[in-house]
């Protein structure tokens, strides 16, 4: 059973930032996965089956990469943790949500191992670190634009 990252991976990005918008509207954009094209730039596609629940599983390309993702965990508004193998690289990935003063404060962290990280950790660090910067802007932009 998977709880959180694997934090002894090669590979591990932990980045935060405060959006100025409601717990509510941030928690639902990144939740809605099919919605992720509309202001996710890095994503050309996406789609989820149904509501994000243990068990369930999404889909979604990212620089050509597709990618199946199980969600593991979901305490609603305030913690999402998803992750699976993709092109020899084993993700986990989650994401907190922390009301604070009327904004909110998210969090990510995100681990990756496997043969093609152990060869290039230092360039696919890079690559991890530059992404959840972007996604995190990306994600403010959208929940502070009315």
């Amino acid at each position: 059973m998977i709880t959180g990252i694997d934090t002894s991976a090669p590979v591990v990005a932990r980045h935060s930032i405060t959006i100025d918008a409601p717990l509510r509207r941030v928690w639902d954009l990144h939740t809605d996965v099919s919605g992720w094209i509309s202001w996710q730039s890095d994503i050309t596609a996406a789609s989820a089956d149904g509501p994000l629940v243990p068990g369930s599983v999404f889909h979604w390309t990212t620089f050509g990469m597709d990618i199946a993702s199980t969600v593991y965990a979901v305490e609603e508004p305030c913690r999402i943790l998803w992750g699976g193998p993709a092109h020899g690289i084993d993700g986990i990935h989650q994401w907190t949500f922390t009301e604070v003063d009327g904004a909110v404060h998210v969090r990510t962290e995100e681990s990756w191992d496997g043969e093609p990280v152990r060869a290039a950790a230092g360039e696919l660090g890079a690559a991890l670190d530059a992404s959840l910067t972007a996604w995190l802007e990306r994600l403010k932009k959208a929940a502070e634009t009315p």
